[in-house]
């Protein structure tokens, strides 16, 4: 494995930050609205002047943001569950784009793109979310929050799932259902396996000419269609830079629609994606790996339930765990593995040669007994575009990669800086913060992210020194397998903010 993106990393954060004399924050407009579109599977790298030249014009009129970081596991669900809450999986609970709830089904894994999944989830636990809303803080404020989607019912769901104050607009539904004659007269749904692109539209149109009526104060607009392209047709194939082509037109058209609406000048415009993307080489055999530890529990349901890279030993047995572990860690194409930790605290895990729960920000009372991410490479595909993961199909995300945890996020608006770049990290954890500071309301103490002040018209910049960059490795009793995790420290405001750039791993 090559560590060659690593190093340029490096190289960019050991530049200075340039320093910048402490500016009182005074109030933005209260007319200020917040649209926050998350181009779903959006790399860094694709927002070319070429492809994507509005998206591209956006950034050179705002802020770019060179190291905006994805939530571990980068998969969807999660990140949307961390943009609604602003915490990681270790307070909001939701721990992957799979998840095992045996008060639900104790036999396998349920699936959250499913809203009806999600349901059950609430009803068997009490609550979906360990952790309270960017939607009910606005509520309690008198505000709004549009969720605007193309993409899954379960993602648009874990974005406001309570519907606090606001509303859902989704293909498959309509929170409340009030709106539902607004949605008709939108016209057709567009089929699933309809033309590339068209919910993207749809979603686009629901926005301006549904969502814009009911005054949000922050919106969400979800853009799916770019993920489900990529997943299918591989990085840089003819038809997803043809996507990325048509997300820059939608782009375009909800600057032009907003114009239209005398809106433009009181939105500030936040282009994210939940995740980053990487190339399949094939996958591990993990049935191989688990089957001599299969056991049935009294009540017939299986002793071992496994996905999504969590792995639950259900009867807790610490023998079981550390010989999986063994097993995984022997095993070519396994990256990264995550336990327990050894202690409070610690980024090492409880079994030799893993890292902690706590590294990843993934230690939750429904967490797994293990979590690990398949293995990455910086090598290029058959298009020349680089990073691989040691995974089953064409194409996709989740790993520990910093293919994967890298994405984006560019913005301009009333209440931004322009035509700056910002080296210091990012992530989507970060964005409920900003927008509640924005609106001049409290941030509740379970948000884990950070005010993006240093791209703010009115924040101050951060100073020399305000990151550095630290590694922690483990390693097996025999040093045949070493696991290093890497990530960015940013110190503003007296707290300490912790990125995951990613992890490496050496076998010998």
């Amino acid at each position: 494995m090559t560590i060659t993106c690593f190093v340029a990393w490096r190289r960019v954060l050991a530049a200075a930050l340039l320093a910048a004399p402490l500016a009182a924050w005074t109030q933005p407009s209260p007319l200020s609205r917040h649209l926050l579109i998350v181009v779903d599977g959006l790399r860094p790298d694709y927002v070319t002047a070429a492809v994507m030249p509005n998206l591209a014009a956006l950034g050179r009129r705002g802020v770019v943001f060179a190291r905006h970081h994805s939530v571990y596991p980068t998969v969807t669900r999660v990140n949307a569950s961390s943009i609604s809450t602003g915490a990681y999986p270790e307070r909001h609970g939701l721990m992957g784009n799979s998840v095992f709830f045996p008060k639900v089904d104790p036999a396998k894994f349920l699936d959250t793109s499913n809203r009806g999944d999600l349901l059950k989830i609430a009803a068997a636990e009490g609550q979906l979310l360990t952790a309270p809303t960017l939607a009910q803080s606005l509520q309690a404020a008198g505000k709004k929050m549009l969720v605007v989607s193309s993409g899954s019912g379960g993602s648009a769901f874990l974005n406001n799932h309570t519907v606090s104050g606001g509303a859902i607009l989704h293909p498959q539904f309509t929170l409340p259902e009030s709106l539902g004659a607004e949605m008709k007269a939108l016209g057709p749904v567009p089929a699933e396996d309809g033309p590339a692109g068209a919910l993207d539209r749809y979603a686009v149109d629901a926005f301006l000419k549904v969502g814009l009526k009911q005054d949000p104060a922050v919106t969400v607009l979800w853009l799916g269609a770019l993920d489900s392209t990529a997943h299918d047709a591989g990085i840089g194939a003819p038809e997803t830079v043809a996507i990325l082509r048509h997300v820059d037109r939608e782009i375009k058209r909800l600057e032009n629609g907003l114009k239209a609406a005398g809106l433009f000048e009181t939105y500030d415009i936040w282009i994210t994606s939940d995740h980053g993307f990487s190339t399949y080489t094939g996958g591990v055999d993990l049935s191989a790996v688990l089957k001599p530890h299969a056991r049935t529990m009294a009540d017939g349901s299986p002793r071992i339930v496994a996905g999504g890279g969590a792995i639950y030993v259900r009867d807790g047995d610490q023998a079981a765990v550390s010989a999986i572990v063994a097993a995984l860690q022997a095993k070519a194409g396994v990256g990264a593995i995550f336990t327990r930790a050894a202690q409070p605290g610690s980024l090492t895990g409880s079994v030799p040669g893993s890292l902690s729960f706590e590294a990843a920000r993934w230690s939750h009372d429904r967490s797994a007994q293990i979590l690990f991410s398949p293995d990455w490479t910086d090598a290029a595909n058959a298009h020349g575009w680089r990073g691989t993961t040691a995974s089953g199909g064409t194409a996709g995300h989740g790993s520990s990669s910093p293919w994967d945890i890298h994405n984006t996020l560019i913005a301009a608006g009333p209440d931004l800086k322009r035509g700056i770049t910002i080296q210091a990290p990012s992530a989507n954890v970060d964005f409920a913060p900003t927008f509640l500071k924005l609106l001049n309301l409290t941030v509740p103490a379970t948000v884990q992210g950070r005010p993006l002040d240093e791209a703010l018209a009115r924040g101050a910049a951060l100073g020399a020194g305000a990151v550095r960059t630290m590694e922690h490795v483990a390693r097996t009793a025999d040093s045949s397998y070493t696991v290093t995790g890497l990530f960015s420290v940013l110190t503003t405001g007296g707290r300490e903010y912790r990125y995951l750039d990613g992890t490496r791993v050496v076998r010998n």
